[in-house]
């Protein structure tokens, strides 16, 4: 590569490359004094329940002992320290299911325990994408168990889905506060409409938004996002480039943005964003994984991914998160996903990745069939859900 440098120069031609490795400053895990794990053995499986297609977990950021298990077809259901459950919410009169289709996720706002706010993303009964926000009301003096205010619905956004699959589907609260939201690129195959790389839409992105209303808008743009000042660009987007984050997460202690982006034909991808913020281009539908995919589509300096994986060993790439529970020492610092069609939880040194090669992925030694989603609580503890019915914590063996 460097022969190559001092020729394309000797020529006086700029190289471009088409697709880069992962810009991200290199950082050592383990400063708190515990060590990166070695991702074998170590953690069990523990029961939550059993729910109905189960595709996400949630707990408001102060914690409390209640967790959320949102359900694809359309409802919410809490979970209290005892086991016991109750419907939290319920809009399967609302929701298109079921496919990639559903309710399928939520997010507590920042300031929950003050303003009661939270946010769902679902599939309507047109099957377009909503993000929709809502409000709890407590008993008198703050006492009792939330309950969602009737009426207190109020949409967000609205994003026309043009086919029934690649809906992403995740809304999270990022460490800045902001509220980011998944998207596909639309679906169908091959990306038809070339979406991935047009950023005059939603669709193939990752948004960021601040969710309050500004103005007579229903959301605000924050003024760091990258293409606030680019014509024609949606302000919205912070990240493009992508078929189908279906699931994405933050380092809660780096702060890098991890996303199993679910692949074509060939390959599935997970990609490290250091800096989230800075309009990073993933290349899709230029690449799919490493590789050339739509030949009349370019996307100059496209940042490769961390790990990709062919049809012999999946199908459907579940991002998961950098495991900062240190009481799972086998899996502290090490990045944890897994497929959908293999059920294999596996994992690989975060630290390793993000300086561009995956030197030690492999199988932790337990499966979660038809394996939905991951998700951490506010103390940092994983979970797993299933399609199958099953939720899961993560704990020390």
């Amino acid at each position: 590569m460097a022969v190559l440098a001092v020729v394309l120069a000797a020529c006086g031609e700029k190289p471009e490359p088409e697709i880069t490795g992962p810009a991200v400053p290199q950082v050592q895990d383990g400063q708190s004094g515990t060590p990166v794990g070695d991702g074998q053995g170590g953690v069990a499986l523990e029961l939550i329940g059993k729910f109905e297609q189960p595709v996400f977990v949630a707990q408001p950021p102060r914690g409390g002992r209640a967790l959320f298990v949102v359900e694809q077809p359309g409802r919410i259901v809490r979970v209290d320290d005892r086991g016991r459950t109750r419907i939290f919410l319920d809009i399967s009169n609302r929701v298109s299911c079921c496919g990639e289709q559903g309710l399928l996720s939520m997010a507590f706002a920042p300031d929950y325990e003050r303003s009661g706010r939270f946010y769902v993303d679902y599939t309507d009964r047109g099957g377009d994408t909503r993000i929709v926000e809502y409000r709890v009301e407590r008993g008198r003096k703050g006492r009792g168990p939330e309950r969602v205010v009737p009426g207190s619905a109020r949409t967000l956004l609205r994003v026309a889905q043009p086919f029934q699959n690649h809906n992403g589907g995740l809304v999270m609260f990022g460490p800045d506060g902001k509220l980011w939201i998944g998207l596909g690129d639309g679906g169908s195959q091959g990306d038809p409409r070339r979406n991935g790389q047009d950023l005059s839409v939603l669709l193939g992105k990752i948004l960021r938004i601040d969710p309050r209303p500004q103005g007579d808008r229903p959301y605000g743009i924050p003024k760091d996002n990258p293409f606030t000042d680019r014509p024609g660009a949606r302000p919205e987007i912070a990240v493009y480039g992508l078929r189908n984050p279906w699931r994405f997460s933050f380092d809660r202690e780096r702060g890098t943005l991890w996303i199993g982006d679910v692949g074509q034909d060939r390959w599935e991808e997970i990609d490290a964003v250091a800096d989230p913020t800075g309009g990073v281009n993933l290349g899709w539908s230029a690449y799919e994984g490493d590789e050339r995919f739509n030949e009349d589509e370019r996307a100059p300096r496209a940042l490769g991914p961390v790990l990709t994986y062919g049809r012999e060993d999946g199908c459907s790439v579940t991002g998961g998160y950098v495991v900062r529970d240190r009481a799972l020492e086998s899996l502290y610092g090490r990045y944890l996903y897994a497929d959908h069609c293999q059920g294999q939880l596996r994992s690989f040194t975060a630290r390793d990745a993000i300086v561009g090669e995956v030197r030690d992925d492999r199988a932790l030694g337990l499966q979660v069939p038809s394996i939905s989603s991951f998700a951490e609580d506010a103390r940092g503890r994983i979970y797993a859900t299933s399609l199958e019915g099953p939720v899961y914590r993560l704990v020390p063996e």
